[in-house]
């Protein structure tokens, strides 16, 4: 028996309870089925990270054995960054790109219900190499060659097949922002008028068409050398390892980048409302995403300093990396700006947004220091790596969207979250995530390596430290499933506007406000007095 869909993408008929899900081309809908997706896999390598935590809890072996600490780590790292981070976004882009530029859709509505549908597939198929003889991946998240070629587990074969898909799905989210923003925005609304969530997600999805292809490529070359008695990666046939992590990092690199932009996006629509001002510097916020967009193309060989590239590349790729910090530094200036001197209220997204500036930019010092090449070579391969990468991607792609989950629930729900359960989860999240993360700095200085199940006994007290935060910080996240959960089954009725203050929010309007529209409305004028 079928179902019959409408305009609005939903199912009706025999079948409605699951199809109106399965078919569906309602970009809410598919923007909802993303976000749930995504934090399915950021519990599922959330606890993964466990696994790594708890073996680490102290030295000598525990719980699991090193064949399976590698499994995990590598597992880890691929279910966060492909499974968590990117999805989520893309979730919070399906949502909200629409109501921000007025389309009644997105573009391309069914490759939209496609695109979402391969990431299950994709993770299913990387979540059974664990069950196949040889175990799962263990070659680390970045899959270097000859190690992912010659010496991998036969499961390598389906963990290549699952990266192809999920590129498949990435590539086709890009084109349909591409195609939505540029086609389908309200008359009258410019590029410069679109709200900055719109803009840093438009620059997103060309660097995803850019890079996703050269991922392609590099796993299909390892296919090749794995399958078909090539050697682009073997050496004794003619080939470089050193090729692999050129081609790698050139995707990587922008990679990182896909990962914070939003977040950028979103964080810049939430410190103006919570500050009751128009965002500082909007055409410089803007063009700081573009700068950042190009450059983190010309820098990935910063991953490789240690490789034997020549030293004119060294000092070529160090400066590059170096002026990366600029525009990110002009945004960070900017939230300040605007945070300046505004009427500031701290609700769970504020929260979540102000940490996200203050540990971010933690995250992007300590990539400074990486940055210095001869620095780098002391740092390269420790923990003092896993510290910076994490003070980026928890604080900055995570706190991001949990930032967007609070501050656009109302919006999606109808009702409001529970604030005082909202900002434990912010503080447990926030003493969690920096008692995890920040010990791995003096380690990582001391000379722990990563990647490794057991370590010297002076780096003992650090790592029980390190691991009781991330216990923390994991557990804490079931708090995020509740309070989600409870507002979506009631709760306060959300008001129209239901962070209102001083200007009140507008879930469609321009960033920039119009030059009129600066002054205090009259009829929050005795409110705002009141603060």
């Amino acid at each position: 028996m079928s179902a019959v869909i409408d305009s609005h993408g939903h199912a009706h008929g025999p079948a409605r309870g699951l199809m109106r899900w399965v078919l569906t081309t309602n970009h809410k809908d598919i923007g909802t089925m993303y976000l749930v997706f995504s934090f399915a896999m950021f519990l599922f390598g959330g606890s993964m990270a466990m696994v790594i935590r708890a073996e680490l809890f102290q030295p000598g072996l525990q719980i699991v054995q090193p064949e399976f600490f590698n499994q995990m780590t590598t597992m880890h790292g691929l279910v966060m960054v492909f499974g968590a981070v990117m999805p989520a976004f893309v979730g919070l882009a399906n949502w909200m790109i629409p109501l921000m530029i007025g389309a009644p859709d997105m573009a391309l509505p069914r490759m939209n219900n496609f695109s979402f549908w391969l990431l299950p597939a994709a993770f299913g198929l990387l979540a059974s190499t664990l069950f196949m003889e040889g175990g799962g991946p263990n070659f680390g998240w970045t899959f270097y060659a000859p190690l992912s070629t010659t010496y991998a587990p036969e499961s390598v074969t389906f963990f290549i097949f699952a990266v192809h898909l999920m590129g498949i799905s990435s590539i086709m989210g890009a084109i349909n922002v591409i195609a939505t923003v540029l086609n389908l925005r309200a008359p009258g609304l410019t590029l410069m008028q679109m709200p900055l969530f719109v803009w840093t997600w438009l620059i997103t999805a060309f660097l995803l068409i850019a890079v996703m292809p050269v991922l392609a490529g590099v796993v299909t070359m390892m296919l090749m050398d794995i399958h078909f008695g090539t050697s682009f990666f073997s050496a004794a046939g003619g080939g470089d390892p050193v090729l692999f992590q050129h081609v790698f990092w050139f995707f990587g690199h922008p990679e990182v980048y896909i990962m914070i932009l939003p977040a950028f996006g979103a964080v810049s629509a939430i410190i103006p409302t919570f500050s009751r001002k128009p965002l500082f510097g909007y055409t410089s916020m803007v063009y700081a995403t573009g700068a950042i967009a190009f450059l983190s193309f010309i820098v990935w060989a910063h991953h490789m300093f240690t490789v034997g590239i020549p030293l004119t590349g060294e000092l070529f790729f160090m400066y590059a990396t170096m002026l990366i910090a600029v525009p990110t530094g002009v945004k960070v200036f900017n939230w300040a700006s605007t945070m300046w001197r505004g009427s500031l209220s701290f609700e769970a997204p504020m929260l979540f947004a102000v940490a996200f500036v203050i540990l971010f930019t933690i995250g992007g010092f300590s990539g400074l220091m990486l940055a210095i090449a001869p620095a780098d070579f002391q740092y390269h391969d420790t923990y003092f790596v896993v510290a910076h990468f994490h003070y980026v991607l928890v604080p900055g792609a995570i706190f991001g969207i949990f930032a967007s989950a609070y501050y656009w629930l109302p919006k999606w729900t109808g009702h409001m979250y529970d604030e005082t359960l909202a900002k434990l989860h912010f503080w447990l999240s926030f003493v969690g995530m920096n008692l995890a993360f920040f010990p791995m700095h003096f380690v990582g200085l001391a000379g722990m390596p990563r990647r490794i199940p057991d370590y010297n006994l002076m780096f003992a007290n650090f790592n029980m430290v390190s691991s009781i935060g991330a216990f923390l910080f994991g557990a804490t996240q079931l708090l995020f499933l509740f309070i989600v959960i409870k507002c979506v089954r009631g709760g306060p009725v959300a008001a129209a506007k239901p962070w209102d203050g001083a200007h009140g929010l507008e879930w469609t309007v321009p960033s920039p406000a119009p030059y009129h529209t600066f002054q205090t409305p009259p009829e929050v004028d005795e409110r705002s007095r009141l603060h």
